[in-house]
């Protein structure tokens, strides 16, 4: 019998659809990653660096800051799956209306880039709404001890299939395809991955919860205080803080490669491939970690290989080395977010206790999404003082998580 089939056998119904929409969905990111692809097309219809910026701000900070709202609604839902399955319906048709402008209005490209924007708010808040809806769902079908086990195992296979899909980015962009119907094609094929890895998702059978009284959101505001009481929640919030002002460099180092060390557009495909390909890897480490140390550990180790991606990019454009040198970028932020998102989920889940649950997720994933929007900041930094500015900072806000990482508590 192989290993997989022996796998199979383990995972019941609602891990198996769980882990294929995990696997679908890391397919849809490996197209339209946003700190490669999506910043490449921006920086191809001429975006500043702020708007550059702006973009994985959107796509972070737009899933984060809804959740306290949605915290407050969807508490007293037994069921939390329908608010899911309304969410990915907009999602999809916001992918679809990136398409269609990617399409048809790059001729016009303030228009095309105004719009595209537009569309990606609006996904991003969709997104928000259903990412705390999925965690409570994930928190209910699958035992605390598997955890580590069903995240990893999505992370992995569904890093293979992201490989595949910077194999197919780097193939369309060396084409023939003339712009912007290579983007618009790359485009196309992650909301075919995202649009049926939500239907998979959306086919759970979810237990419900026991009744719980409804929540507004001006009781969910005045629980914050209650909720920051908590010292390990706090010190696990001041970490998720530094690491996402810490991100602004991330969405600047395919740009930087392209506009300063001119490196060619079909270059991105290579670079997507970098960030998929140590995806499965790294996985595979990263949940031993995660079994024998606990996601203290993870988090603070994901920190410091983060903050050598930035140091890296410094150094390929001071030494000038080949660029060969600078995939090693993408494997280091690969490599650490991948740690980021093991690490970060379990903590929190193991972190909050069951009854406020929904409350903890929502406040953390409020608060953060605030700090998320560093990347625009990082984006005038790069146009005042240059991108090496924003990796210098970028590197010492890394290094800042990885000491407060030590206040973490140990058996989360």
């Amino acid at each position: 019998m192989t290993t997989v089939r022996k796998l199979r056998l383990n995972w019941n119904r609602n891990e198996r659809l769980g882990i294929l929409n995990g696997w679908l969905v890391f397919l849809g990111d490996g197209f339209l990653s946003v700190s490669v692809v999506v910043a490449g097309f921006a920086a191809r219809l001429g975006a500043p660096n702020a708007v550059i910026g702006l973009l994985p701000a959107i796509a972070q900070g737009g899933w984060m800051l809804p959740q306290l709202l949605v915290a407050a609604r969807v508490r007293a839902l037994p069921y939390k799956l329908p608010v899911y399955r309304s969410a990915a319906l907009v999602r999809m048709l916001t992918y679809l209306a990136m398409v269609v402008i990617t399409a048809t209005l790059a001729g016009s490209p303030a228009l095309c880039l105004t719009l595209f924007v537009l569309a990606m708010l609006l996904n991003a808040l969709a997104s928000g709404i259903s990412g705390l809806p999925f965690l409570e769902v994930v928190s209910k079908i699958v035992p605390p001890k598997r955890r580590a086990w069903f995240f990893a195992t999505r992370n992995l296979y569904g890093g293979l299939l992201a490989f595949g899909a910077g194999l197919a980015v780097r193939w369309i962009l060396a084409s023939g395809l003339s712009f912007p119907l290579n983007y618009a094609l790359i485009f196309l094929l992650g909301t075919v991955a995202y649009t049926v890895g939500y239907g998979i998702f959306g086919r759970v059978t979810e237990p419900a919860d026991p009744p719980l009284p409804p929540a507004r959101l001006r009781e969910e505001i005045r629980a914050i205080p209650e909720t920051l009481t908590d010292r390990h929640f706090r010190a696990f919030l001041t970490v998720r803080l530094l690491l996402a002002a810490a991100s602004m460099g991330d969405p600047f180092y395919a740009v930087y490669a392209l506009r300063d060390l001119q490196y060619p557009a079909a270059t991105l495909g290579a670079f997507v491939m970098a960030l998929t390909g140590a995806a499965p890897l790294s996985n595979i480490v990263w949940q031993r970690v995660a079994e024998r140390k606990g996601s203290r550990r993870i988090i603070r180790y994901a920190s410091f290989f983060a903050g050598l991606a930035p140091l890296l990019a410094l150094a390929v454009g001071a030494l000038h080395l080949p660029a060969g040198v600078y995939l090693l970028v993408f494997i280091l932020s690969s490599v650490a977010l991948q740690g980021f998102n093991l690490g970060h989920t379990n903590h929190l889940l193991n972190l909050a206790p069951p009854e406020a649950r929904s409350r903890y997720i929502g406040t953390l994933n409020t608060l953060v999404g605030a700090a998320l929007f560093a990347p625009v900041f990082g984006g005038l930094l790069a146009d005042a003082a240059g991108y090496r500015a924003v990796f210098v900072l970028s590197a010492v806000l890394f290094a800042a998580a990885w000491w407060q990482c030590g206040k973490l508590r140990r058996d989360a």
